[in-house]
């Protein structure tokens, strides 16, 4: 004899925080887009081309890579 009630037994399902991305989510856009601004910065202060371009090479992929729901304004911000 079970004393358990199987109505009563509900799975757990964790839930991932508000702040942080589900597991699943693709951060690939986020990196290029910070890695761009690490070029950018460094093309800016010390005046090197080929971190410029990478710059600019990075930022077009991360623009590339953004989903049609992220916000637009943020996107067209760190793409400029």
């Amino acid at each position: 004899m079970d004393p358990r009630r199987k109505e009563k037994i509900h799975r757990y399902k964790p839930l991932s925080p508000a702040g942080q991305p589900a597991p699943s989510e693709d951060l690939t856009t986020d990196y290029m887009n910070v890695i761009g601004m690490i070029f950018s910065m460094c093309g800016l202060m010390m005046r090197l081309k080929w971190c410029a371009w990478l710059a600019v090479y990075f930022s077009c992929i991360s623009f590339a890579s953004s989903k049609i729901n992220d916000d637009t304004k943020q996107i067209m911000s760190s793409f400029m």
